[in-house]
């Protein structure tokens, strides 16, 4: 058992004893937020959970142990400072998964109103121009797949796009030429998730948005590229005399993301009877949020989960998720 933990274990022990201070080195951050509530609740510790269609939002492998024939999961996070995160998630099981599960992801990205502004000879250095409306959205199309009954593959590969409006290049003295701020690029997220023997522990990796640089005018940057090792284990799974009606999930993430220091990030699921669920979950070393707060159920094939995280000097961020599998 110790060959699955230490690679866990070294990676958490250099989580706690970096000090890199990696920041503002990528762009496209919206593709780092996640908007499903049930993740929400558990500090996004999702790596190793086998989540149907949202899993194409963590780790593609999730999706692989999808026995109902579609899943269909709508969620919609209040962001900070006004942002508004909306996401789709849709996966088919043919055959129940003898062909593997294929998926298709949606995350439409508002930030609301702004006021432009262009630099002008005048006090202030500058005027005002017209109110825009910046966006962002992100479509993928994704695979997961089961080889074995312990071990699931899965990739993604999406396109993301960005407006950040307009603004007035010069081209000589006299003439100038209205520019739009639009970039797009090409990403790839894959995964694996392995489950043992040994109460059901699990663990796995995550590769999110792998691509080239991409840019605004002549500045190039970098997606937010993202490496997750994550475990899974039902503690109540020690306790013989507890039985199958409760679980309790502990499920650890380490991260390691290109703008960031070394981040970890904690949850805990109680589920009764698998239709009640109550979460928990610990950030650990975010600037503003550490604790993560969740709660849920499932009535046949409906499920609606929210989550809240209090997120110090900004609003609370609040999230809920809908879904439909059959």
């Amino acid at each position: 058992m110790m060959k699955y933990l230490l690679p866990l274990v070294i990676t958490v022990a250099m989580v706690q004893g970096s000090e890199n201070k990696k920041l503002a080195q990528t762009g496209f951050q919206f593709l780092s937020v996640t908007s499903d509530a049930r993740s929400g609740g558990m500090a996004d510790a999702m790596t190793t959970i086998h989540g149907r269609s949202v899993s194409l939002f963590f780790n593609p492998a999730g999706m692989s142990r999808q026995t109902q024939l579609f899943d269909i999961n709508f969620s919609a996070n209040n962001w900070i400072a006004g942002i508004k995160h909306d996401a789709f998630s849709l996966s088919v099981s043919p055959k129940n998964g003898q062909f593997g599960v294929f998926g298709l992801s949606l995350l439409n990205v508002d930030y609301g109103e702004l006021q432009g502004t262009m630099v002008w000879d005048n006090d202030q250095g500058f005027i005002d121009t017209e109110n825009f409306y910046p966006s962002a959205l992100a479509i993928g199309l994704g695979y997961g797949r089961a080889l074995s009954e312990s071990f699931s593959v899965g990739g993604q590969v999406k396109k993301a796009y960005q407006y950040l409006g307009h603004n007035v290049v010069p081209i000589t003295d006299s003439s100038k030429v209205v520019e739009n701020n639009i970039s797009d690029a090409l990403a790839f997220d894959f995964g694996t998730i392995y489950m043992t023997d040994w109460h059901g522990f699990t663990f796995g990796m995550s590769v999110r948005n792998f691509s080239d640089e991409t840019q605004y005018a002549y500045d190039g940057f970098q997606l937010p590229l993202t490496f997750r090792i994550g475990g899974s284990i039902d503690l109540f799974s020690f306790v013989s005399s507890i039985g199958e009606k409760q679980s309790l999930l502990l499920a650890v993430d380490a991260l390691h993301p290109r703008s960031y220091p070394e981040r970890l990030n904690l949850g805990l699921e109680y589920s009764f009877m698998s239709m009640g669920y109550m979460r928990l979950g610990y950030l650990y070393n975010y600037d503003e949020r550490d604790l993560t707060y969740g709660a849920g159920f499932k009535l046949g094939p409906l499920s609606i989960d929210y989550a809240l995280t209090p997120f110090g000097v900004f609003d609370s961020v609040n999230r809920i998720s809908i879904g439909i599998s059959r």
